[in-house]
């Protein structure tokens, strides 16, 4: 398959170097967009019900970029029962032993539903390339493989939505310092974060041929400045809901005509108030 590719070139300092990092968002503006948007979240969702549509979100970023922060205001504005996170680490012996795409086949989202990674198929270019958990050969073949898969996704319907979040060495660093002093929030930093750190100028490197090759027309990066994290949640859910929004009708549903018929039966001397709030959502 030939995919379409973005027009930037993966040299180093690439497609990262490049974002203003200087982005901010005012706090209020900040809860009212936020509001918004989850507003819409909950449309979304909705009208999937309906038409059937399914959607992947994929997160990738540094450690502390703020993943975790984007999902929750995600995960609080969505049902349960048709919205999945999928933390991604290691894998465990059964899916090491077999193809790395095999355990994200395993968790794509049934029609009607939204499922998120933190962390994804990517890390056989990023984690699995720069601490050499696969070989030169494998990470370079899987840039082809990946776009290969997520074309077969879409060309089958389903909406892949791609961000990755991108803050400053100096911003991670503040970052560990916080999550470190503050006893509720040490539990997010492991051994593997400092050592990751380490290797920091390796892994912007794979960042940016990751993104150099795997941007195509059907799944393109969503590259966020997230030094600020209200300017970097607002954008991603920007993102997001512009794409499982497209093309979709977001009215509210009618009532089906027999939740109708029982409806009106129950309620006889209140039909108003039935045909009041038919195709409302609040």
């Amino acid at each position: 398959m030939k995919h379409a590719k973005s027009k930037s070139k993966a040299n180093g300092t690439g497609r990262l170097a490049a974002l203003d990092m200087s982005k901010r968002l005012a706090p209020k503006k900040y809860e009212a967009d936020l509001e918004k948007l989850q507003t819409e979240l909950r449309k979304i969702q909705q009208a999937y019900l309906v038409t059937r549509d399914q959607a992947i979100i994929v997160f990738e970023g540094w450690d502390a970029a703020g993943k975790g922060g984007t999902i929750r205001r995600m995960s609080a504005a969505l049902d349960p029962r048709g919205f999945k996170v999928w933390p991604i680490g290691a894998p465990r012996e059964y899916h090491s032993e077999r193809h790395y795409l095999l355990r994200f086949w395993e968790r794509l989202p049934p029609k009607g539903a939204i499922s998120v990674f933190d962390r994804s198929w990517y890390g056989r270019v990023l984690v699995e390339r720069v601490e050499q958990l696969a070989t030169r050969e494998q990470w370079n073949r899987a840039y082809e493989e990946i776009n290969d898969f997520e074309c077969l996704l879409a060309d089958d319907g389903m909406r892949v939505v791609k961000i990755f979040l991108h803050i400053t060495r100096e911003e991670q660093l503040e970052r560990f310092e916080a999550r470190l002093r503050n006893p509720m929030k040490r539990w997010k930093l492991s051994y593997e974060d400092f050592r990751n750190r380490k290797k920091w100028d390796e892994y912007e490197a794979a960042t940016n041929e990751m993104l150099e090759r795997t941007s195509t027309k059907h799944a393109p990066w969503n590259l966020i400045p997230a030094n600020d994290k209200k300017y970097a949640r607002v954008a991603a859910l920007k993102a997001i809901t512009a794409t499982l929004a497209k093309d979709v009708d977001l009215s509210p549903a009618p009532l089906d005509g027999k939740v109708e018929e029982e409806a009106a039966m129950l309620f006889d001397s209140y039909r108003s108030l039935i045909e009041d709030t038919t195709g409302r959502s609040d």
